[in-house]
């Protein structure tokens, strides 16, 4: 019988399977632990569980055993000793800067990244006396170039950035030292790529979008290091924003199945971008697929997998794209992503609203940017539907 311990490790498709399972009691499904409130036998073990970090058994604001099932699953995915969920992906992104970051402390970020992010460095950071710095986060060197020794306490990167896609190199963040470096994942999952493995200190995701990928889940998650993890813990009691354990249940649920939902959205994607190029309505298409990507080649290092997002521009502008939007019949008009239904959304008049117009043009977004969350419908129907909306498009602003 062959040993054990000289097989090859289960892929990232299996670990998707298994891990999180550590508390199930032979349940197959994903268990809903609704108490918020836990029974102790005696007055030693209360004072206990008040005074350690990470309890699943004391208080749901501290942790629950379906939320920690999430936690051990996605952080198996991610290499990670360990994880913290939280109630969304801002709870996540406010999390590790507030609960890393102090007055006086500076922050390195980047330009392209999603605008609630960007509202929370620009914004929230200045009241507490924490300077910030972006960059170009697809220039060569431009995150090291930044950090100030001994004053910066944080990097943050984005990458496959929201939502034109720009790339940032995670070998380059890993080998910063000094300050926590931690990425944003959420649009490429934990199997689209690894942040840790490439040196980074944390790892971030809107587990809302790809992971949960249901349209059912309000979920953020960090996974790093045991002692960073218990770190933010820390703070994460006090700022409150733990996920339910309905929540925390699906997110599990659909981690079971995001290894066939990536593989088959990020091939529905790339023949939907190779289309879109094709369009006399398109002026610009970006996906990580194409050759035509201005970071291609740092792409197929890497992605493992090119992911579920395509961006464009319709031709016409504003109204164009607003135009074409109105006129899909099968892609629904949204603001979220990684569902198995297309959806589609204008970054100008919705997610990124909030940004002023010199903001928005460093971030590349345009008045008639799209972008697309490809779901599980059949690729014919899906391009259907978008040249029928280019055609509809073009005839509105002639």
């Amino acid at each position: 019988m062959a040993d054990p311990s000289q097989r090859p490790p289960p892929h990232p498709e299996t670990r998707a399977i298994t891990g999180g399972r550590e508390d199930q009691q032979g349940a197959l499904a994903p268990l809903l632990w609704s108490s918020t409130t836990f029974e102790t036998e005696t007055a030693a073990d209360a004072a206990r569980l008040a005074q350690s970090v990470d309890p699943d058994r004391f208080y749901s604001r501290h942790g629950n055993p379906g939320v920690r099932a999430f936690e051990q699953a996605v952080a198996d995915l991610e290499g990670a000793e360990a994880a913290r969920a939280y109630a969304s992906g801002m709870g996540a992104v406010t999390g590790v800067i507030l609960g890393i970051c102090s007055a006086g402390d500076h922050i390195v970020a980047q330009h392209q990244l999603y605008s609630q992010t960007t509202s929370v460095l620009l914004g929230i950071c200045p009241r507490f006396g924490i300077d910030v710095t972006l960059v170009d986060g697809t220039e060569p060197g431009a995150f090291a170039a930044a950090v100030r020794p001994g004053k910066t306490t944080l990097v943050f990167a984005e990458t496959p950035a929201n939502p034109r896609l720009d790339l940032v190199d995670l070998d380059e963040i890993g080998a910063i030292k000094g300050p926590v470096t931690c990425v944003d994942s959420t649009f490429a999952t934990p199997l689209g790529q690894q942040p840790l493995a490439h040196g980074a200190d944390l790892v971030l995701h809107s587990a809302t979008k790809g992971i949960a990928g249901h349209n059912d889940a309000s979920l953020g998650i960090v996974c790093g290091s045991q002692e960073l993890i218990d770190w933010l813990w820390g703070f994460a009691i006090l700022q409150g924003a733990n996920p339910s354990p309905f929540d925390a249940m699906n997110g599990v649920r659909g981690l079971r199945t995001l290894g066939v939902r990536l593989r088959r959205q990020s091939e529905t994607a790339q023949a939907l971008s190779e289309a879109l190029e094709a369009s006399a309505h398109v002026e610009d298409v970006r996906y990580p697929g194409l050759e035509s990507h201005p970071q291609r080649d740092l792409a197929k290092r890497q992605l493992a997998l090119n992911g579920a997002i395509v961006t464009f521009d319709v031709a016409g502008g504003r109204a164009a794209g607003q135009a074409f939007v109105d006129a899909l019949e099968l892609a629904r008009m949204a603001t979220s992503l990684g569902g198995p239904e297309t959806i589609v959304c204008h970054p100008a008049s919705t997610t990124h609203q909030s940004l002023l117009a010199d903001e928005l043009e460093a971030m590349g977004i345009g008045p008639g940017t799209i972008r697309m969350s490809v779901g599980l419908e059949h690729v014919d129907d899906l391009a259907d539907d978008l040249a029928q909306a280019l055609e509809a498009a073009a005839r509105t602003t002639s």
